[in-house]
């Protein structure tokens, strides 16, 4: 094994929750290192979440501009320079690395670059990413690995070398014509951002259903705003086989309910699940056991089944957002001064970065019947709201559920304008047990998007009958 060199922490991994523990835990005191295999900062700033949504954000604006029109505005001729739309998305990776290496200079953390592979309990072995290696061990060690995309084992998929979201931010070109294989957040956000940057899209997804966790008023809506946007999707279509080659021309076998058929793109998009990087690093050899699914088992205290080795993100089974994975390093790093902080019960947001946007805290509707939870059900449709009609946005509706049998807000969903800052707004209240007629009665200001929240908490339900009718008629579940 060579010199091993010891340290009080170490990292493995420098996703979000790994360098928030690389940074403080330094800043502490403690001899702290991080090893990092390829990203500084891991995914989300580099081929991820802020990529992706700058990415997102040039397509809005090529579709505001294809409008010009409808906002008083004349111009000449338009056209997309994927070069461009790269070089902004580069530009701002480039300064968050930056930023990212201040941070380690600051805290006083190190970062290694390099393949780590545990050798035994709490010690890594590391190749270096500039040649030679190192051993390290340490009194705590924290897993932060994330996922990768899954490649299922459909017959010429992987043959045909398809995109991942990693790939499909680094193109400098204008895809002719994407299929795009799954019909969930990436899938759905990416497609939409390449049709409106100039490709012709075919979304595949092999549900009843786009986003097949979400209700299905929301699911279908998203998949009218897709259609009117010249987006095909084929709903219900099971991918048998794939010939061909992304980036060149591929087909694609599809069984459904109009049968056997084919369709043909020249360029594939896989966004089909993700798969925990766990495999081939030595786990085992450190006593941390992995789940059926490849996450790293542990309990609701993100400690795994090795002594003093927690888990972080993504590679832990907690839900895939970044925001989950920062309040997994707050949940340890409380428990590790006194705390007893828990991931259960956790409200977690979800938005789904679309045009316009879909964000959802709590219940859905979906949930609380598949758990038997009774819920009285008001909505409001965004054309209700005034500022949509200053934005020339009004697609979409907003809803909550409101437990049947009091006024405690059980769940928010919005699609439409600034979807996730409404849902901020309700999170809050609903983190601070604030009955729903609070919000109904606040006075907000106007024109903005919490005023619709006036309007739709003013229709909730205000009895519940003996017996619970249907949603047409009374709006109250059992």
């Amino acid at each position: 094994m060579g010199e091993v060199e010891r340290y009080d922490v170490l990292v493995f991994g420098s996703g979000t929750g790994g360098k928030l523990v690389g940074w403080t835990m330094a800043k502490e005191g403690k001899r702290t290192a991080v090893v990092e295999r390829k990203m500084i900062g891991g995914a989300c700033p580099n081929v991820a979440c802020l990529p992706s949504k700058n990415v997102i954000h040039s397509a809005k604006v090529a579709s505001l501009v294809g409008r010009h029109r409808e906002f008083g505005i004349e111009t000449g001729k338009i056209a997309i320079n994927m070069a461009e739309v790269y070089a902004r998305k580069q530009k701002m990776v480039d300064e968050i690395v930056e930023v990212h290496l201040e941070k380690y200079h600051q805290s006083g953390s190190e970062l290694i670059l390099g393949e780590g592979r545990f050798i035994a309990p709490r010690t890594l072995q590391v190749a270096l990413r500039d040649g030679g290696g190192r051993t390290l061990t340490a009194d705590q060690v924290f897993v932060n690995l994330g996922t990768h995309a899954t490649i299922p084992d459909i017959p010429g998929l992987r043959a045909a070398a398809p995109m991942s979201h990693v790939e499909l931010l680094e193109l400098q070109r204008t895809p002719e014509h994407l299929i795009v294989l799954g019909g969930g957040y990436v899938g759905l956000e990416l497609g939409q951002a390449m049709r409106r940057l100039g490709s012709r899209v075919t979304v595949v997804e092999r549900g009843l259903q786009l986003l097949s966790r979400e209700d299905a008023d929301f699911a279908q809506a998203v998949l009218d705003l897709f259609r009117d946007e010249g987006i095909d999707v084929l709903l219900h279509a099971e991918v048998r086989k794939v010939n061909g080659r992304s980036g060149d021309r591929v087909t694609l076998q599809l069984q459904g309910e109009r049968g056997t058929h084919t369709i043909e793109g020249t360029d594939l998009l896989a966004a089909m699940g993700r798969t925990p990087n766990t495999q081939g690093i030595g786990l085992e050899t450190a006593g941390i056991e992995i789940t059926d699914q490849g996450h790293i088992r542990l309990n609701d205290r993100l400690e795994t089944t090795a002594p003093n080795v927690w888990a972080i993100g993504e590679c832990a089974g907690s839900p895939y957002f970044t925001h989950v994975s920062e309040d997994d390093f707050y949940i340890i790093h409380a428990n590790l001064n006194g705390g007893s902080r828990s991931t259960r019960d956790r409200l977690v947001p979800n938005c789904i970065f679309i045009d316009p946007p879909l964000a959802r805290v709590g219940l859905s509707e979906l949930e609380a019947r598949e758990n038997g939870i009774p819920y009285r059900l008001a909505t409001l449709p965004m054309d209700e709201v005034w500022r949509p009609w200053t934005l020339s946005e009004k697609r979409g509706f907003m809803k909550a559920l409101i437990d049947a049998r009091s006024d405690r807000i059980l769940g928010f969903g919005a699609f439409g304008p600034e979807a996730g800052e409404l849902m901020g707004t309700v999170q809050t209240a609903m983190l601070g047990g604030i009955p729903y007629p609070v919000l109904r009665d606040a006075v907000y200001a106007h024109p903005t998007m919490n005023e619709g929240l006036k309007g739709l908490f003013a229709g909730v339900p205000q009895t519940v009958p003996d017996r619970v009718g249907k949603r047409a008629t009374e709006n109250v579940h059992a």
